[in-house]
């Protein structure tokens, strides 16, 4: 899903502050500044999600605002810039449903394109409440459990669609 095409978000350069232009880079065309040449590398920033089963069921919260308000998905966040990914995971599951969280394996590892000003790569790890108390907090206005089987039809992120059914036709899931 490479396009090659540098987004045009910002026009000065951090460095020097001079105009971006383009040139070709290790063949992609990215933002190079005019004056001082400094190559401006858009790189992907990084999401987590907790994935918290119960029998067959999984956790999930609705989105309370924004461009996805009302639609639902695996409880996530962004790991902040100097922040251990799992540490990252368990503060924003936190966050966004008040439940502590012992993290397992990573279950998934996706490229998210859903979003054309951004590039991000979501971590799914699977996780095991350790204490808490479930409600809805943060990003999101809603918090329950549903069936792997019949997930919400309104899911935020292309992403957990695929997740979500992962979990459903996993072999180690089947017998819950």
């Amino acid at each position: 899903m490479r396009s090659g095409v540098p987004s045009r978000r910002y026009s000065f350069c951090p460095r020097c502050g001079s105009r971006f232009g383009s040139g070709v880079v290790h063949g992609l065309e990215r933002m190079v500044c005019a004056g001082c040449r400094f190559v401006f590398w858009q790189n992907p920033v990084v999401g987590v999600a907790v994935i918290v089963l119960r029998g067959r069921e999984v956790l999930l919260g609705r989105r309370a605002r924004g461009a996805y308000a009302g639609t639902w998905c695996i409880p996530c966040g962004y790991v902040e810039y100097d922040e251990d990914v799992r540490d990252a995971a368990r503060r924003e599951f936190r966050e966004e449903t008040g439940l502590d969280v012992v993290l397992g394996a990573v279950y998934a590892v996706h490229s998210n394109f859903h979003n054309p000003e951004m590039h991000s790569v979501g971590i799914w790890f699977r996780g095991e409440v350790a204490g808490g108390r479930l409600a809805a907090a943060d990003d999101l206005d809603r918090v329950g459990y549903h069936a792997l089987d019949a997930p919400p039809a309104d899911l935020a992120f292309p992403t957990d669609r695929l997740v979500l059914e992962q979990l459903r036709t996993d072999p180690e899931l089947a017998a819950r």
